[in-house]
């Protein structure tokens, strides 16, 4: 960096306590591969960063496509083999390709949905305010195989025989079933219509109570992604059906339970449970099921860290105008609004739940009366956060600015969660709970009380520890959303940012890139001559 500036006495500053992940190693290598796909896609079309969002597309995409290949189902189990054939065979082009892409649907649903719970874990997102996400999300897992495999039992060919024989065999295991279900495949004549009916059933009544579950799993968040971005929901259509045309599904041969398959193409994705069942013992694999089962439904209920419990956000009504911002940008909807109990008519107060609460402080930065601005002795704003008040956040700038004495000061807003930042004598970091805390006012105010330019870092898109930080930082910034940086800021002072943790090399990057363009700036910070304290 500017080695005139001194800059050899630059030191680390302290990060703000965070709860520490459950395999710091693991999320480091997670957040590499994050980094390597951030360089070949972009960090908003980031397949790692989307997860959830794609296990939502995988799902309308089976059910747009699984409607249309019902339209020409025969749902007799005499019928169904030779309806399949005949779509495929009749429309190569539309019924064949979609068939497929339903199959790859199914298979990409299982990865995103796994990768989704290994990254949440690895995040340490099943404590606190995150439980209830992580309790409905937990069971949506034996849903989807539920859904995936009863598929396969209605194309009634060799492999659905061998999975529906398969599946009756492991359930006959369990001590509540009574009569044998295997025996419903005893002979040919066993599988009626009736028992057909059940599988429709399973493959068609059990995605409606997975769409209950899903919009049960999203409930304590606000703007749920259940659509990744265009770009990167058209790559995924493109990507499924050239694997679709390049590695067509074909049915079996008809299902006849008085021979035994000899060759089968299983689907490893979806029907991996059967060849581990005659592998072992359905005992074996009831045991191992139960037991992954029961310990992610259990994760919440450990014992938390210390570190892991952060104050809630606290309300003072009588700073509070009911201006509803913090209750849109509270990422996990912790916020609602209230009469006031002053009893005037129309205003209202943020209640804050805090059982909800993810401790972000967004809601501050989003807060009008948060304005360092403020000429009183004690900055008192509608609502705050105990750990890291705006009142401590003004005091620490303003000591922090008085005390450089380099020519062009940068002060850095960074987020503990994101990249940190070196203190030297030309940078002074802020530490921040998440970016989002930051009242843009706080950009302007540092500018006018000495500071020749800002950095604001973020998460980038995707990897915010609250969601929404990053997005609404933005926003804030470009104006687009309130409270904005007024539009007389000086824009070539003040830089933002989006950097990961493990990406302090581009932070680092930028802010010496502004280091060396402030010498060259000799447009005035504000029309308001430099602040005075005390």
């Amino acid at each position: 960096m500017n080695e005139g500036a001194g800059r050899h006495a630059a030191s680390r500053t302290p990060p703000m306590p965070t709860p520490q992940p459950p395999s710091p190693r693991a999320l480091a290598l997670w957040r590499r591969a994050e980094q390597r796909v951030d360089a070949a896609f972009g960090s908003t079309c980031n397949p790692l960063r989307q997860l959830g969002a794609l296990g939502f597309f995988a799902f309308w995409l089976l059910a747009l496509t699984g409607i249309y290949l019902y339209t020409g189902f025969d749902t007799s189990a005499a019928g169904a083999w030779a309806s399949i054939e005949r779509l495929s065979r009749e429309q190569p082009y539309f019924g064949g390709v979609l068939r497929s892409v339903h199959r790859y649907a199914a298979d990409a649903f299982v990865v995103f949905t796994a990768l989704h719970v290994v990254r949440e874990w690895l995040h340490g997102h099943y404590r606190g305010f995150r439980r209830f996400s992580w309790l409905t999300g937990v069971p949506l897992v034996p849903l989807l195989f539920v859904c995936a495999i009863g598929g396969f039992w209605l194309h009634w060919d060799q492999l659905g025989q061998f999975s529906a024989i398969a599946t009756a065999e492991w359930l006959d295991a369990l001590p509540l079933v009574g009569a044998a279900l295997a025996r419903n495949f005893i002979t040919g004549e066993a599988v009626s219509d009736r028992l057909f009916s059940l599988f429709i059933f399973v493959h068609l009544g059990v995605p409606l109570l997975l769409v209950f579950a899903l919009w049960i799993h999203i409930q304590r968040v606000t703007r749920a992604a259940a659509f990744p971005p265009r770009a990167l929901a058209l790559g995924s259509v493109a990507a499924l059906v050239a694997l679709s045309l390049a590695a067509p599904v074909v049915s079996h041969p008809q299902a006849d339970l008085t021979r035994v398959p000899a060759a089968l193409a299983l689907d490893w994705l979806l029907l991996f449970v059967h060849p581990l069942t005659y592998a072992t013992s359905p005992g074996v694999v009831w045991a191992l099921t139960a037991a992954v089962f029961v310990a992610l439904l259990a994760l919440p209920l450990l014992p938390a860290p210390a570190s892991a419990r952060a104050p809630v956000a606290v309300v003072d009504p009588a700073n509070c105008n009911g201006c509803r911002r913090c209750f849109a940008d509270c990422p996990y909807a912790a916020i609602t609004m209230v009469p006031h109990p002053s009893g005037r008519p129309g205003r209202q107060l943020a209640q804050v739940d805090a059982d909800l609460c993810a401790s972000c402080g967004i809601c501050a930065g989003a807060c009008p009366s948060s304005t360092p601005f403020r000429s009183v002795g004690e900055l008192a704003t509608g609502i705050d956060m105990p750990q890291l008040a705006i009142d401590a956040l003004r005091a620490r700038l303003q000591r922090g600015i008085d005390a450089m004495r380099s020519p062009h000061p940068v002060v850095v807003f960074g987020c503990r969660h994101g990249a940190g930042a070196t203190a030297a004598p030309d940078v002074l970091v802020m530490p921040l709970i998440c970016t989002g805390q930051l009242p843009p006012s706080f950009v302007e105010y540092a500018l006018r009380d000495g500071a020749a330019g800002v950095v604001v870092a973020t998460c980038r898109d995707g990897g915010c520890e609250f969601r929404l930080g990053a997005r609404w930082t933005a926003e804030r910034l470009a104006g687009t959303r309130e409270p904005h940086l007024r539009a007389d800021v000086p824009r070539e002072r003040v830089r933002l940012v989006a950097a990961d943790a493990g990406e302090e090399a581009v932070l680092e990057a930028a802010v010496q890139q502004l280091l060396e363009c402030l010498p060259q700036i000799n447009a005035p910070v504000g029309p308001a001559p430099k602040i005075h304290h005390g």
